[in-house]
């Protein structure tokens, strides 16, 4: 009985690169280092999971196999092998072992193991949503920036998706700045949140950059779940409560104004320059017809420039101290030629609006106090 099986190479390298950052990924399991390949007549599944977020795939096959078979092999030696390969490229499965060829006589004998021991992926997926892949891409690049990698509070190493009947929203915060983008396009008749880590949002968004051109998103075993035309991408959520942020976004009693952005940027990219690694604050007086920026770093020397608003509105002067590589982040993320921005005094943040045609985002960053 044959058991050979061909796929393009590039179909193929496309997802095992995908896989790459799952299955190096140290964990309790030695049997997480495999990929699971799971062919039948017609078709090729291939599974890989760190137990913490799982990518499913498939690819249409050619060849002779008559029936299924399931089989792991290491996913950094598989991987390695294809990028170096070209074409088509023919597999024949024996007892223990993987034969692969490819064009110019070039072969390869692996070694494969039985997946009884591989961990089970959750079934009977729920769809609740259907997005345009690059627009929830969009979405989560504004956001995403922000998130850190291990802060001590956990809630913060995710992203808060929220959807409801109104639309949905995506937040991130460090602690120190909060980016927020919503959007009316998708809603969701019940109301639902998750906290997604920020590994499975830098995951997906590199899946999504090169996947299908509609995603959908739904659950699956208490797992939140992005399927493509070729994928499903599961991924464990933070049970941590996310900080209430809402109050924070209150900007009804601050003074409003307007800079041009590409000003503001250079600015703070030129008094970064003094920075020299240091966690120093920059100075910011508002007042009545200008914005005089300052920042001083004793050991390097000081930095002065005045820029003018295109609009601001105020009563009296505000002097109000921000780390200037926390606001440039967030300024990245803005297309506005002329940005909004709202301003209270030195305790209260600096927030940032932008209205596009679908979709708002919102970005703040707290005021540090002075050096002393």
């Amino acid at each position: 009985m044959s058991k050979f099986f061909s796929v393009k190479r590039d179909e193929l390298f496309g997802h095992l690169v995908a896989m790459q950052p799952i299955c190096n990924k140290r964990t309790a399991l030695a049997v997480t280092e495999s990929i699971l390949f799971q062919v039948s007549p017609r078709e090729l599944i291939l599974k890989a999971t760190d137990l913490e977020i799982s990518l499913q795939v498939s690819i249409t096959t050619d060849g002779s196999l008559t029936e299924p078979r399931s089989f792991l092999i290491n996913g950094r030696r598989i991987f390695e092998i294809v990028r170096e390969l070209s074409g088509n490229l023919s597999f024949e499965i024996k007892e223990h072992s993987l034969e692969l060829e490819a064009d110019g006589g070039i072969a390869f004998k692996l070694a494969i193991a039985e997946a009884d021991d591989f961990p089970p992926f959750p079934e009977r997926i729920e769809n609740l949503m259907q997005f345009d892949a690059s627009f929830l891409l969009g979405l989560f690049n504004k956001v995403a920036f922000v998130v850190p990698q291990n802060n001590a509070n956990k809630a913060l190493n995710g992203v808060l998706f929220e959807a409801d009947q109104d639309g949905i929203s995506l937040v991130g915060t460090d602690g120190h700045s909060l980016a927020r983008v919503t959007t009316s396009k998708y809603t969701l008749a019940e109301a639902q949140s998750w906290l997604l880590p920020r590994r499975a949002i830098l995951e997906l968004k590199k899946i999504m950059e090169t996947g299908s051109d509609t995603v959908f998103v739904g659950t699956c075993s208490g797992q939140l779940v992005f399927s493509g035309a070729s994928f499903n991408f599961f991924s464990k959520l933070l049970s941590d409560k996310f900080p209430e942020y809402q109050s924070a976004l209150e900007s009804s009693d601050f003074n409003a104004g307007k800079f041009e952005r590409e000003a503001l940027v250079q600015s703070l990219k030129r008094a970064g320059c003094l920075l020299a690694g240091q966690f120093i604050s920059t100075s910011f007086k508002f007042g009545k017809k200008e914005v005089d920026i300052n920042l001083e770093n004793k050991e390097v020397g000081s930095f002065r420039e005045k820029i003018i608003p295109a609009k601001y509105d105020h009563t009296n002067d505000i002097v109000a101290r921000f780390y200037s590589p926390y606001l440039l982040q967030g300024l990245q993320a803005i297309e506005d030629k002329e940005m909004s921005f709202f301003i209270k005094n030195d305790s209260r943040p600096i927030i940032f609006k932008s209205i596009q045609k679908d979709y708002d985002f919102t970005y703040l960053v707290m005021p540090v106090a002075a050096q002393q």
